[in-house]
């Protein structure tokens, strides 16, 4: 079981999701890189965060 998210972290996943589907993969580390390049979130643990979100949702669609 891991921890659960907040409403801040999912919004911020799933409307970059909406507006960049194919930049985002598996892939934690590449995710954190888009992240950066995508949004500036000035918070490393926030944009963290998000990029593992993003990663685990990734992998549940699949």
């Amino acid at each position: 079981m891991g921890r659960i998210k907040t409403a801040l972290i999912k919004r911020i996943a799933s409307s970059l999701l909406e507006k960049y589907p194919e930049k985002f993969s598996q892939d934690f580390e590449k995710n954190k890189e888009v992240l950066k390049e995508v949004m500036e979130i000035k918070s490393k643990k926030i944009r963290n965060m998000v990029a593992g979100y993003i990663t685990s949702y990734l992998k549940r669609k699949s």
